[in-house]
């Protein structure tokens, strides 16, 4: 009778310990990145950023050889400016606006060019890299992976922890 009461008394205390388990939440592993780390360390995406600081580089030059050029060109304006007729002077200031307007166009340009050619070198990488991440983070387990460079971002989320559906769903309802 001992036995079957201490089994009794067994069996009662693995169910209640299982169902205590089963009700409480699964737990939520977290991790993070730094992403300057990753982008400092990473092969591939030194020689991109090197690539994009190469270009800038030229850019700039021509930019400040064009804007000496203008100053220069404006500095000789405002020196002749008195002794010019008022044709020479509409003439010239004609001149330097246009100037202005070729340095300006100059700069959305390489502007444009270089936000193309930054998309173009960095979007392979970070692809790279977010799928190490998210590789990683099914490796270990964890349901989020933060990057903690500059501002908080979600880098990996597991699937089963999204609720937008459910939100969504629940403001159609008026609830």
């Amino acid at each position: 009778m001992k036995k079957i009461s201490l089994l009794f008394f067994f069996l009662v205390a693995a169910n209640a310990m299982f169902a205590q388990n089963a009700a409480q939440p699964a737990i939520q592993k977290t991790g993070y990145v730094d992403s300057a780390i990753i982008m400092q360390g990473f092969g591939e995406a030194i020689k991109a950023t090197g690539d994009l600081q190469a270009l800038n580089t030229k850019y700039s030059a021509q930019y400040d050889s064009m804007g000496k050029a203008y100053q220069a060109e404006a500095a000789d304006y405002q020196k002749k400016v008195s002794t010019m007729k008022p044709e020479q002077q509409k003439e010239a200031a004609t001149k330097l606006l246009a100037k202005e307007k070729v340095i300006q166009q100059f700069q959305q340009e390489k502007t444009a060019e270089l936000q193309t050619k930054r998309d173009q070198l960095l979007n392979p990488v970070k692809e790279k890299i977010l799928k190490a991440i998210e590789a990683i983070a099914k490796e270990e387990g964890m349901n989020f992976v933060f990057d903690k460079s500059g501002e908080t971002i979600l880098l990996y989320a597991d699937a089963s922890t999204d609720i937008t559906y459910k939100v969504l769903d629940k403001l159609k309802r008026g609830k």
